[in-house]
C-alpha cells in the first residue's frame, strides 16, 4: 500500500463519496491484510496514521456497499489486531477472598 494522504483522500472522496475534510477517520487495509492506514483532517492540517503487524492480520470487517462504520471500541481492537466481532471474555476468579 504506497498510497499517501492526498490518493487516499480521493479515495474516500470517489469511491466512499465521502468529504476526507469532515473529520472523520477513514481507516484503508492493505492487500494482505497485515497493513492499515487511517486518515483524517484535524482542521490544522492532514493526518496520517500507518500500523504494521509483524504477526496476524487486521481483521476487516465485511462491506457490502463498500464502506462500514465502527465505534471506538471495536476501532480500538481494529489497532490491537483483536477480532473485534468475537472478543474473548477476561478471566474471572472463582471465589472472593
Amino acid at each position: 500500500m504506497r498510497r499517501g494522504f492526498n490518493t487516499l483522500a480521493a479515495q474516500a472522496e470517489k469511491v466512499l463519496i465521502e468529504d476526507p475534510y469532515s473529520g472523520h477517520l477513514f481507516v484503508f487495509r492493505g492487500r494482505r491484510g497485515d497493513l492499515l492506514k487511517i486518515i483524517w483532517w484535524d482542521q490544522q492540517g492532514a493526518c496520517l496514521f500507518s500500523k504494521r503487524l509483524e504477526k496476524g492480520r487486521f481483521v476487516w470487517p465485511a462491506a457490502k456497499d463498500g464502506k462500514i462504520s465502527v465505534t471506538p471500541a471495536q476501532l480500538s481492537m481494529l489497532l490491537e489486531g483483536i477480532d473485534w466481532r468475537m472478543p474473548q471474555k477476561t478471566w474471572r476468579p472463582l471465589s472472593t477472598g
